[in-house]
């Protein structure tokens, strides 16, 4: 199983929904970095279940442990192992499971697959997966602001099923993001999502939406210009995520509609340095990062798992009704916001390691 992302600064997540625990390995972080319980918990926190009345009600602290890797408070060079342990597991709400595939969910294709699966919870298809990346994304963090300072990941919800919101992704703040349990800065649109989001869990049905995410603060020169273009690189780190079902960067879909006199971003000097004084690019240019803000968007499905029937079949091939029990986000986009953070500063730490390597002679 590919549980394995990046180049230089790696990752492997390991755990399953209702096993012991879930945690990472991360190996490629350089050494004498900062680092502690305390750098990684605050995104831990921002992604834990029962937070608020819009997401699922499983009571996890999700308190992380550093098993390795770290001595007197700095990195040594080697694996850093962090450990969360699953303390409000039950996975008899998912015996349904046991004979029956979930529509829409991995039961079906990871049996398919590998002839066996974890149906309490879904193993290793569960969200509750992401929290090795979140907590690999928190040192990633940390590591680029030695890297390159100033730099800042953003995300923040903009769409829920219907409801748009109007934000200036080149002004948001983090105090913006995180005012509302729903994540997005919009006061507006967030009190009306946080109403459907309501809505739709009485009626046991699901929603789901788009994030998009800004990125301040990345020099020019990051990236690679072939297969390994930037926007490729976070467009997978992206879908990897559990409910994505769309990628767009800078001008997205949009762009298709456009005139490439239209389209194009003009260069101009300002401050003594290569600008853009537009950014449909999205802040990558040719695979490469140009020095712009980098802007992307991801859309979620809504949550496949909910609380009316619907048609399936049996492991035995038998037609049958499903309605699930167990606890469920009714939208997974609040918890979202920072999985989509730490795939993000996993991807540009790991480029800009390689950066460093590849520009290594004087020019």
């Amino acid at each position: 199983m590919a549980s394995v992302f990046g180049e230089i600064f790696r990752i492997a997540t390991w755990g399953e929904s209702h096993g012991g625990g879930v945690g990472v390995v991360i190996d490629g972080c350089p050494a004498r970095l900062p680092l502690s319980e305390a750098d990684i918990q605050p995104d831990l926190d921002r992604r834990r279940p029962g937070q608020s009345d819009i997401v699922t009600p499983r009571k996890e602290e999700d308190a992380c442990r550093i098993l390795s890797g770290v001595f007197e408070g700095k990195t040594l060079g080697t694996p850093i192992s962090i450990m969360v342990s699953n303390t409000d597991a039950r996975p008899s709400a998912y015996s349904e499971m046991e004979t029956m595939y979930r529509p829409s969910h991995a039961d079906f294709t990871y049996e398919a697959k590998y002839g066996i699966r974890n149906w309490q919870g879904g193993g290793r298809a569960s969200a509750r997966e992401t929290i090795g990346r979140v907590a690999a994304g928190a040192v990633a963090k940390k590591l680029l602001q030695s890297i390159s300072p100033g730099l800042e990941i953003l995300a923040y919800v903009t769409a829920i099923h219907d409801i748009e919101a109007e934000v200036d992704g080149s002004r948001v703040s983090r105090a913006e993001i995180e005012a509302n349990v729903v994540r997005c800065p919009d006061a507006g649109a967030a009190e009306a999502m946080i109403s459907r989001i309501k809505e739709v869990r009485a009626d046991g049905d699901s929603v789901g939406g788009v994030i998009a995410c800004v990125v301040r603060g990345v020099p020019a020169g990051w990236g690679e210009p072939v297969f390994d273009k930037l926007e490729a690189v976070l467009a997978g780190a992206m879908m990897s995520l559990p409910a994505t079902k769309g990628f767009e960067i800078g001008s997205g879909f949009a762009g298709a509609k456009l005139k490439g006199s239209t389209h194009n971003d003009p260069f101009r000097m300002i401050e003594g340095r290569v600008r853009t004084t537009s950014n449909l690019s999205g802040g990558i240019q040719g695979g490469i990062s140009n020095g712009e803000a980098i802007v992307f968007r991801t859309a979620f499905k809504p949550t496949a798992t909910i609380a009316r029937s619907q048609k399936t079949v049996t492991v035995a091939g038998e037609d049958a009704d499903l309605v699930a029990r167990g606890r469920h986000d009714p939208c997974v986009l609040p918890r979202a916001v920072p999985m989509i953070e730490a795939m993000t500063a996993l991807v540009l730490c790991d480029q800009a390691l390689r950066q460093r390597i590849q520009d290594c002679l004087p020019r």
